[in-house]
This record gives C-alpha cells, sequence and structure tokens, in this order.
C-alpha cells in the first residue's frame, strides 16, 4: 500500500499557551521524524493530525499509551501506521479507537488495521449498527470519558456523531460538526441528516474552553479558535 503525502501538525500546552509545529510532506515515516511544540511548561501530550487529503485522522499520545480518532477512508491504514511511528507509538499502544461517526470517510480505514488494534473501538451510540466490522464497536454518550477525553453527543451529521475535547489542551476534535475548508462552519449541508440538531451541536461545542479545533475537513483552526466558534454559533 502506498503512503499518502501528507502534512503533520503537533499542538501541545502548558501555562495557558498552545504551540504548534509542522512538519513538512513526505511519503513515510522513516523520512522525517516529529518536532513536538512545547511550551514554557516543558513538553506535554502532543495531537498529531494525519492529512488524508480531503479528511483527516487525529492522533494523541500519552506516555506509553495512544488514542487515534477517525481513520478515514478505505485504504488509509498505512498513513495512520506512519503518523503513529512517526509520533514514536504504534498499534499495540493504541488503547483506544474513536470514531465520530459512522461514515465511510471515517471509518473505512477500520478494515485496513482491525488485525492490528489490540484496544477498543467506539462510536456515537446511535451510529454503531452503522459501523461494519468484526470488532465490538463500544458505544459512547454524552458525559463519557476516554483516556482522558471528554465526550460529548453532536448529533445532526449524523445521529449519533460525537466530538472529542481533550480539557488538558483545549483541543477539540470535531469531526464533521465543524469544517474550516472556507473558513469555519458546521456540518455540510449536503451530507447533514438533521440540520437543526447540526445547529444545536455548534451552540453546544460553543460553550466549551475551545484553544484549537481539529476538524475532519479542511485545516485545524489553532489561532482564535475560541471566538471564531463563538461567531459562528451566534450566526446561526
Amino acid at each position: 500500500m502506498t503512503s499518502l503525502s501528507r502534512r503533520r501538525l503537533l499542538f501541545t500546552a502548558g501555562s495557558g499557551v498552545l504551540g504548534v509545529a509542522v512538519l513538512g510532506a513526505c511519503s513515510s515515516a522513516e523520512s522525517s521524524a516529529p518536532v513536538p511544540a512545547t511550551s514554557s511548561a516543558g513538553s506535554a501530550p502532543a495531537w498529531q493530525r494525519v492529512d488524508l487529503s480531503f479528511v483527516s485522522a487525529y492522533i494523541l499520545v500519552r506516555g506509553s499509551e495512544a488514542a487515534v480518532v477517525d481513520l478515514g477512508t478505505a485504504g488509509s491504514g498505512a498513513a495512520i501506521t506512519d503518523g503513529l511511528t512517526a509520533a514514536g507509538s504504534d498499534w499495540s499502544a493504541v488503547k483506544h479507537v474513536i470514531l465520530t461517526h459512522k461514515h465511510p470517510d471515517h471509518v473505512g480505514g477500520l478494515a485496513d488495521v482491525a488485525s492490528a488494534i489490540t484496544g477498543k473501538v467506539y462510536t456515537g451510540r446511535a451510529d454503531v449498527a452503522g459501523v461494519e466490522s468484526d470488532l465490538t464497536v463500544t458505544p459512547l454518550a454524552e458525559g463519557d470519558e476516554v483516556f482522558g477525553l471528554r465526550i460529548y453527543d453532536t448529533p445532526g451529521h449524523t445521529a449519533g456523531h460525537i466530538s472529542v475535547f481533550d480539557p488538558s489542551t483545549g483541543t477539540l476534535v470535531a469531526g464533521d460538526a465543524l469544517r474550516t475548508n472556507d473558513g469555519l462552519t458546521g456540518s455540510d449541508p449536503k451530507y447533514t441528516a438533521d440540520a437543526a440538531q447540526a445547529v444545536a451541536s455548534v451552540k453546544k461545542l460553543a460553550e466549551l474552553d475551545v484553544r484549537a479545533i481539529l476538524p475532519g475537513h479542511g485545516d485545524p483552526l489553532t489561532e482564535g479558535a475560541a471566538e471564531a466558534l463563538r461567531k459562528l454559533a451566534a450566526s446561526l
């Protein structure tokens, strides 16, 4: 399988400071090593983006364990494996795979990596039946916590869509509840199951203390994220 060319962005936070380090595009994990950003407080857990062209997966490494949020389309497994390698990790350390929703551009890569997964796979309760896999998919709902990450129900794009908030860094992994392809916007109307619910989900997310937004589609928003999200919510 050919690895996809992609950029990698790493985020850390400490003492209220969010930092970003950008790694150049590469074809494999061996061609560059990640350089995490650090704050004045020193190093902190880092989020890494795996850019799969039009959609992204995200990796969080904490100590000897890791979590992966979303798996891209079918055929994305090698790129995500390379992302883990670049982060100094591998699938044996991944104890949590969180799928924000059931659409194939976010769960398609599950078949590629299913044999390597030793931890749990999760998605929103109403989307569990829509994830085709021989692996057990554990349902998540508002108030659940996984690997120090808080789960928020953000239906609208799909009935069971969830967003993942990391309170330690103020990082919001928003799936398709938010996009940044053309500024910060909500769920794409063409693929939204319930527009009213999608609006309500944006307004819910705007109440969080957000310092970075990692969307399923578009580039991460790491400057003025809270202000942009509140402005979007007020416009809906």
